[in-house]
């Protein structure tokens, strides 16, 4: 028996006037949802707890079962392992957002436009820097999906203990970082972060890529913002914790570093740039493929679009890219057999904050043997009656194992 946890990343939201009073999942068409909400077992999940706003590393963490209070140390660590970037004990990785500052120190846009294409060029030109004040520091940056990058920074005497540089909301100047400890470590690891935002401008503000965005009226992506610090964790492998052959499927460098870390294959897909646009179709016919071809029999997979549309008040965009993930993937998946499916959001991304909350998210699980209750709508209200309850993401991974015949008794 195989199973799937399906995320869909920020679907989660709040009811809107816009709506009449209905939150975007309710609004959505989506009978597919509805569906396999009829033919399975329903309820609401805090990700971590009831009222704590999750971000999308520490709601993944605990849905695979661990306690983020323990293996989290921040998000730079599986941003980096997300793209790929070989990280020591002793570095210190941070997760970054390429972004446009103006020529008064303003950040007009903190995800640059979301750029999607050539941020290997900005890369190629961050990885060239030099600070005098730290001749054997050691700097590795990479692009990753859309508006994001890594930096990681190699060297000794360096600590996680330092502040975010993100304003958080545009029409600000990027923060200055600062101790959090007051350790000499973290003064140092601060001071390096000043200067490598600072020569970050210095270095993009006329790339060539920015030149060309700048004529095709977009914002140029001429400045690093670094935040997430966090020191390499320990994290005991998923295949051990619960005799498994897990794979993850998913578009962004966090989740895929998050499942990496965890000692899960990765399944690659070309043309897949996450967001809105993102091109569903290779997601479903890679979770088909696997799932009937492959000695998997664990998946985690995410699907990000909501988030994006979420972040960016973006109701229209929220409402159609549920209904496109339904028509496109849930069309296909409910009609899976012999495969336990249990679909969720990691969080809420209420199109009223822009940015995540508390709220607890819908789950439905569907598959042989499944106790149907009887909710036949999949939404963030229908679901509140429905027989699992209120859960947490802590028990995601003891429900899918007890389903999957894989858990032991505990006891006589």
């Amino acid at each position: 028996m195989k199973g799937i946890i399906l995320i869909m990343d920020g679907m989660g939201d709040r009811p809107l006037k816009e709506l009449g009073n209905k939150t975007p999942l309710q609004a959505a068409n989506t009978p597919n949802m509805d569906e396999m909400a009829k033919e399975g077992i329903t309820g609401i999940m805090d990700s971590i707890a009831p009222g704590i706003i999750p971000g999308s590393d520490t709601a993944h963490l605990s849905i695979l079962g661990y306690n983020p209070y323990e293996v989290y140390t921040g998000r730079g660590p599986f941003e980096a392992s997300g793209v790929n970037v070989d990280i020591e004990k002793g570095d210190i990785a941070f997760r970054c957002n390429f972004s446009t500052q103006n020529n008064e120190g303003i950040v007009t846009d903190r995800r640059a436009g979301r750029i999607r294409d050539r941020t290997n060029e900005l890369s190629d030109e961050i990885n060239s820097m030099k600070l005098e004040d730290f001749p054997n520091l050691e700097i590795i940056f990479k692009e990753s999906t859309g508006h994001r990058a890594v930096l990681v920074l190699r060297d000794s005497g360096l600590s996680d203990k330092v502040s975010d540089a993100d304003p958080k909301i545009e029409g600000k100047k990027v923060k200055e970082i600062v101790s959090l400890d007051g350790s000499k470590e973290a003064e140092k690891t601060a001071k390096i972060l000043n200067q490598f935002i600072e020569k970050s401008y210095e270095l993009l503000k006329d790339h060539p890529v920015n030149i060309e965005r700048i004529e095709n009226n977009e914002a140029p992506a001429n400045l690093v913002i670094p935040r997430g610090a966090g020191e390499v964790p320990y994290v005991e492998k998923i295949n051990e914790k619960y005799n498994l052959s897990s794979a993850c499927i998913a578009e962004t460098g966090l989740i895929m570093g998050i499942c990496r870390f965890t000692g899960m294959d990765i399944i690659e897909m070309e043309n897949v740039t996450g967001g809105i646009d993102t091109d569903l179709n290779v997601i479903i016919d890679t979770i088909l493929d696997q799932v009937k071809n492959t000695k998997h029999d664990f998946f985690l997979i995410n699907i990000d679009g909501a988030d994006e549309a979420g972040h960016d008040g973006d109701l229209e965009g929220k409402t159609k890219f549920i209904e496109k993930v339904d028509k496109v993937v849930m069309s296909k998946l409910k009609d899976l057999e012999d495969v336990y499916i249990f679909l969720t959001a990691d969080h809420s991304t209420p199109i009223s904050v822009m940015n995540h909350s508390g709220d607890p998210v819908p789950v439905l699980i569907k598959g042989p043997e499944v106790k149907v209750d009887k909710v036949t709508q999949y939404d963030e209200v229908s679901v509140a009656e429905g027989g699992l309850c209120r859960i947490r993401g802590s028990d995601v991974m003891n429900i899918m194992m007890d389903l999957m015949n894989k858990s032991e008794k505990f006891g006589a």
